[in-house]
């Protein structure tokens, strides 16, 4: 085996044994040898390599199965840290976390309507504040992770936001020449779902969707564990997808679009009157009030939900279906209602293996799901480089 060989056999080796100590540490070296089928040999000479770069430290003894008491090692999540950002309508949420996605410090901040430069110039100021609270690390900032409400091709580009009527911005170089750091752009709902899959409700899930429900609705997939993108970066959008085919004209130039009738948007419209502006307090407040134009807004709010998550379960067959949006998270009521409109609509085949989850991890699905990516990418350089 010439050297070149031996060296990508190594990389392989210390891939297979980070992976071990992320998921079951505190580990010895002879239960990686065990799990791994790697010889002792092997194993205790790529971890010397892992621990010198900062990735794996020891803890100290565990208890003796009969021989020398082993000694443990776990994951350094101190290595380094990411950062996860959420570009929304009117607001941008940014997190920093550690290598094992856990929140050191998180910052949202309100977003008036403005152009792509002057949110662009907030984003940044946003980014240096998260950066002021990093503690020191060997790896210091490994990357930073965003997403956007809109749609991103296969190149990292924002092609468009049907919203902020974003059109073909680079904010990938824009970033990676102010941070100096791998810059990761995601579409929102795909950030969300995977999210969700490491962290959150979805995580016992091969096979899942994710629908973030706004002021549109966008589906993330995750098929056989992985991100579901489309040929172009584009899957997903079914907010558009016909429901009401004499229904009214949407943006996007089609009719009786799905999200015309289930967004958070289209719920707050039918209740909106001409001098009261309705906030999410004011619909808690309505609906413990028993408020019946309230109410049957959120039961419509559900049944319309419930007819378009029918069509995206007989397209995918998942697992489970999560769904992120304030309102339902806040009123078992229209979960409940979303569950009877699918079962009404569906064979007992299809409805009974499927869950309907509301999300666990709220507003921060999307950014936790970009600091993953950030940090699963980090860790396979890491492992090829050393």
């Amino acid at each position: 085996m010439d050297i070149a060989d031996q060296n990508f056999v190594k990389k392989i080796n210390q891939k297979l044994l980070l992976k071990e100590i992320l998921q079951h540490a505190p580990i010895s070296r002879a239960k990686l040898s065990e799990r791994t089928g790697l010889n002792k040999s092997t194993v205790s000479s790529q971890v010397s390599t892992l621990m010198k770069e900062h990735l794996v430290y020891e803890i100290g003894q565990g208890e003796s199965s009969g021989g020398r008491r082993p000694v443990l090692l776990m994951f350094n999540k101190r290595a380094g840290c990411s950062i996860g950002i959420d570009v929304g309508i009117d607001y941008v949420n940014g997190i920093l976390t550690d290598l094992e996605g856990s929140i050191l410090y998180e910052e949202q901040i309100k977003l008036p309507p403005s152009s792509p430069e002057v949110t662009i110039r907030k984003l940044i100021e946003l980014i240096k504040q998260l950066i002021t609270q990093m503690p020191s690390s060997p790896y210091g900032l490994i990357g930073i992770g965003l997403c956007i409400h809109g749609l991103v091709d296969a190149g990292e580009q924002i092609v468009f936001t049907p919203h902020s009527k974003w059109k073909n911005v680079d904010l990938k170089t824009t970033l990676q020449e102010t941070f100096q750091v791998p810059i990761f752009i995601e579409n929102e709902a795909n950030a969300g779902a995977y999210g969700e899959k490491i962290f959150g409700a979805a995580k016992h899930y091969d096979h899942l969707i994710y629908a973030s429900i706004g002021t549109g609705i966008g589906i993330g997939i995750i098929i056989n564990h992985h991100l579901y993108r489309g040929a172009y970066g584009f899957s997903g959008e079914m907010g558009h997808m016909t429901i009401d085919f004499n229904g009214p004209t949407c943006s996007c130039g089609n009719r009786g679009c799905w999200e015309l009738y289930a967004s958070e948007k289209a719920l707050f419209q039918s209740l909106q009157t001409d001098d009261q502006h309705i906030s999410h307090q004011d619909l808690e407040q309505l609906a413990k009030l028993n408020d019946m134009k309230t109410l049957n807004a959120l039961r419509n709010f559900g049944f319309y939900l419930g007819v378009g998550l029918t069509n995206v379960l007989h397209t995918f067959n998942p697992q489970a279906i999560i769904l992120r949006n304030k309102v339902i998270e806040s009123h078992q009521a229209v979960l409940h209602v979303i569950k009877e409109e699918v079962s009404s609509r569906m064979d007992t085949q299809f409805s009974s293996h499927v869950e309907l989850l509301p999300s666990s991890l709220g507003h921060n699905a999307p950014v936790l799901g970009m600091t993953s990516l950030v940090i699963e990418a980090f860790l396979q350089d890491a492992t090829l480089t050393t």
